[in-house]
């Protein structure tokens, strides 16, 4: 079973306030956990978010570089 994390935890983990990991799941963006009226998101939610909303730099292609100069 993973790890369930809190609002607050998911914040510090992303660097970001509160507001942001709420608006996700006010949005039904990520998926949580319902403890009483706690929530929880689950730690491999949590990095398969990040995973799938990383964008990889772009390799320059030297024609590319050519035309440019």
């Amino acid at each position: 079973m993973d790890r369930l994390l809190s609002v607050q935890q998911v914040a510090e983990l992303l660097g970001t306030t509160v507001r942001f990991p709420r608006r996700l799941i006010e949005e039904r963006r990520i998926t949580f956990v319902k403890v009483g009226r706690h929530v929880r998101i689950p730690e491999s939610v949590l990095v398969e978010f990040v995973a799938a909303h990383t964008v990889e730099p772009m390799v320059a292609r030297r024609s590319t570089l050519r035309r440019a100069a």
